[in-house]
C-alpha cells in the first residue's frame, strides 16, 4: 500500500467565518494525532501548508490560490488531491476517505 498524502492548508490568521473554531495549525496537529491513533502502524504523510507562502508543487499552489480567491475555506483538508474537509473538517469523512485508500482502523 502506498502511503497517502494528507495536506492541511491554512494561515496564521483565522479565517473570518472560523472565529470560534481551532486554527488551521491546531486542526493539523489534532488530525495528525487522531489519525496516528486510528491507523497505528499504517504509514501516511500529513503536511501543513501555509497558504501565504509560495509552494513549489503546482497542485499545492493551486489549492492555496483557490483559498486565497475564496473558493474554499481553510483549514482545507486534501487527501491525494481530493478535498475531504474545509472550515471545520469532520474526522468521520476524512477516515472514510482513508479507508477508501486501504487503511483499516484499529
Amino acid at each position: 500500500m502506498k502511503p497517502v498524502e494528507i495536506s492541511v492548508y491554512g494561515a496564521e490568521v483565522l479565517c473570518p467565518s472560523c472565529v470560534n473554531l481551532p486554527s488551521a495549525k491546531e486542526t493539523y496537529e489534532w488530525l495528525e494525532a487522531a489519525l496516528n491513533r486510528k491507523y497505528k502502524d499504517q504509514p501516511f504523510m500529513i503536511v501543513y501548508i501555509d497558504i501565504d507562502q509560495p509552494q513549489e508543487e503546482p497542485d499545492k499552489q493551486e489549492f492555496a490560490q483557490k483559498i486565497l480567491n475564496d473558493e474554499y475555506f481553510y483549514p482545507l483538508v486534501v487527501i491525494e488531491g481530493k478535498v475531504v474537509g474545509e472550515g471545520s473538517p469532520r474526522l468521520k469523512v476524512i477516515c472514510e476517505e482513508m479507508e477508501e485508500h486501504g487503511y483499516v482502523s484499529n
